[in-house]
């Protein structure tokens, strides 16, 4: 974005005010009033690298033709999270597909800052699976990837506690899930930022050390070796995986090998750096 810049023009003889002259011949040195900064907004730079913090009160909560207590092994269930930033609050739609209406207009098709889950069970094994945009779509988005996948990670505790906290019901009467592991995908067309990770059980993942645990960089040798023992679903019809087919329209152009390659790249070079 461009500034304006204009030459200010000014009389050659300007005969000040008394009050001025005052000021110039004082030892004193005045200074002019400032408006009080109580109204005014915190910083953006604060809010973007502070702490995230879930607030109950900034959430609104849409249950969309689903049972607040029927196990997701059962009945197909889908979280799709949405931002406003002129309201500061959340909307998270709990529904059996993505709420594609939270979704459409030309600010959320310019930010691209939705969550959308999905609950799986994979040869029995219950897990909620995680995506966020990263790049991709236009420009924008790709000039500042690096800065969208911090955000993401950033926030992504305070967006599982949502989850944890809108469906309160349904994990009191299946506290196993709350054990269930969480993989978190981020769609991106840099190789760098396309990639998935686990952020282990949700009880974990959605407190602030998980976040914390993932700048150690224990994060992508962890996820490494889980991404080789990532359950994939039975090829042909079963009972012990559901639903069928990912509820998320994302996931179907998501390659998991893909994700392996670029982490075991990413590994490669951190290797080749620390001997160097």
């Amino acid at each position: 974005m461009g500034t304006l810049s204009a030459n200010l023009l000014l009389p050659s003889k300007l005969n000040p005010s008394p009050l001025l002259k005052d000021r110039q011949s004082s030892v004193f040195v005045y200074r002019t009033r400032r408006k009080s900064k109580k109204n005014q907004s915190p910083n953006p730079v604060a809010r973007l690298f502070g702490p995230a913090i879930f607030e109950a009160s900034k959430l609104q909560v849409l249950f969309l033709g689903v049972d607040e207590e029927k196990h997701p092994g059962k009945l197909p269930r889908t979280y799709t999270l949405t931002h406003s930033d002129v309201t500061s609050k959340l909307t998270l739609a709990i529904s059996q597909t993505i709420n594609n209406s939270q979704l459409q207009g030309w600010y959320n098709r310019l930010q691209r800052d939705e969550v959308v889950a999905e609950w799986k069970k994979v040869k029995g094994k219950m897990s909620l699976h995680v995506h966020c945009h990263i790049s991709g779509g236009h420009f924008l988005l790709n000039l500042c990837a690096r800065l969208r996948y911090y955000i993401f990670c950033k926030e992504l505790p305070v967006v599982l506690k949502a989850f944890a906290y809108a469906d309160g019901n349904l994990l009191k009467s299946y506290p196993e899930l709350q054990e269930a592991l969480v993989w978190v995908y981020f769609h991106s067309n840099i190789p760098e930022f396309n990639k998935v990770e686990c952020w282990g059980p949700l009880m974990d993942a959605s407190s602030p050390s998980s976040r914390r645990a993932h700048h150690q960089g224990n994060q992508e040798s962890f996820t490494s070796n889980l991404l080789e023992e990532m359950p994939k679903p039975c090829q042909e019809d079963c009972s012990c995986c559901f639903p069928p087919m990912s509820l998320i329209p994302w996931s179907n152009a998501f390659n998991v090998d893909d994700s392996q390659a670029n982490l075991n790249s990413s590994e490669s070079q951190g290797l080749q750096q620390q001997r160097s």
